[in-house]
């Protein structure tokens, strides 16, 4: 199972677009998958004592974390680095088992021209700390809400290109490290 994180709790995100988008490539390829959308996590999330009792739905996600292959994180760019809300929820997760070992695959949107590399970038760091194993192969999506129809569907052919190609290659290096 591939577990696709949306990198913010924004309802209604660009982000959530993306995520379900790269839900549908996996499904084409009869590769088991699910939406992690942090938009669900309750209020108590985000308060200093979830650190001790975590809500019901962070543990419903830990849960699908830790059973997963491999992890796509699909980040938007807040103020040049990834939202906060990702952030938290990262650390929310169990120590070292949600990441030790576990290949990361990266897609970052923004409505600037640099499509989130400076978060993807951070997320890169605090994946590898947690030894995890990053997928080289990064899809990066600049003036994101040009890419996006009236209907929320990717226009752009060769972005959906590099979408499946990160895709495909994703779930071979999964196997390949006996995920």
């Amino acid at each position: 199972m591939i577990s696709i994180i949306i990198g913010t709790n924004r309802k209604g995100s660009l982000s959530s677009v993306f995520a379900h988008s790269v839900f549908e490539i996996y499904e084409r390829e009869n590769i088991e998958c699910q939406v992690l959308d942090l938009s669900c996590l309750p209020p108590e999330t985000f308060t200093p004592s979830s650190y001790s009792d975590k809500p019901k739905k962070v543990l419903e996600f830990t849960d699908m974390v830790l059973n997963s292959r491999g992890l796509v994180v699909v980040t938007p760019e807040y103020n040049g680095s990834m939202p906060g809300a990702l952030k938290l929820f990262i650390d929310l997760l169990p120590f070292p088992e949600s990441f030790e070992d576990r290949p990361i695959c990266y897609i970052g949107i923004s409505s600037g021209q640099f499509g989130a590399l400076r978060p993807v970038e951070h997320l890169q760091q605090v994946f590898g700390y947690r030894n995890a194993f990053n997928y080289p192969n990064r899809v990066f999506v600049p003036k994101v809400h040009e890419q996006i129809d009236s209907q929320k569907k990717i226009t752009d052919t060769e972005l959906l290109d590099r979408l499946e190609r990160q895709a495909a290659g994703f779930a071979k290096f999964c196997i390949s490290l006996g995920k």
